[in-house]
C-alpha cells in the first residue's frame, strides 16, 4: 500500500493522507463501525475512554483477520459533539503510533446508543 498527498493539493490539516493506493489482489477487510463498549457490553465513560476503546475494538477485528494495524488504509469516524477534534487527534496519535491512511472525521447528531459519543470505522488491506 502507498499512502500519499499530491503536490496538486492542500497539505493534509492533521496526521492522516489524502491517498492510499492498494495493490489488486490484496485481502480486503471492511470493519463495521466501533464504538467504546467494553467487551462485556458496557459502555465507557468519557470521550476520551471512548475513542480509546474504539481504537482497540477496531484493532481487534484487523489481528482477528490475521493483519496489522498498517494495513489500515481508511478510516471514518463519527463524533456527536463538535468541539472534540483535538481531543479525537490526540487519542489517535497515539495509537496510529505514525500511521496516516485517509481519513474523514464527521460530527453527526447521533450514534446507535445514547451516551455514545463516537464511532469509528475503517477498511484495511493486506498484500
Amino acid at each position: 500500500m502507498k499512502l500519499f498527498n499530491p503536490e496538486t493539493t492542500a497539505k493534509p490539516a492533521s496526521k492522516y493522507s489524502h491517498g492510499a493506493l492498494v495493490p489488486a489482489g490484496g485481502r480486503r477487510l471492511l470493519i463495521a463501525g466501533q464504538v467504546g463498549v467494553r467487551p462485556d457490553g458496557s459502555l465507557e465513560e468519557g470521550f476520551e475512554a471512548q475513542s480509546r476503546r474504539a481504537w482497540s475494538n477496531l484493532f481487534a477485528v484487523i489481528e482477528a483477520a490475521g493483519m496489522k494495524k498498517t494495513d489500515l488504509c481508511r478510516v471514518t469516524v463519527y463524533v456527536t459533539q463538535p468541539g472534540l477534534t483535538v481531543a479525537y487527534r490526540t487519542v489517535r496519535d497515539e495509537v496510529m503510533e505514525g500511521h496516516m491512511p485517509p481519513m474523514t472525521y464527521i460530527v453527526c447528531a447521533g450514534l446507535a446508543a445514547p451516551g455514545m459519543l463516537v464511532e469509528i470505522e475503517g477498511e484495511a488491506v493486506a498484500e
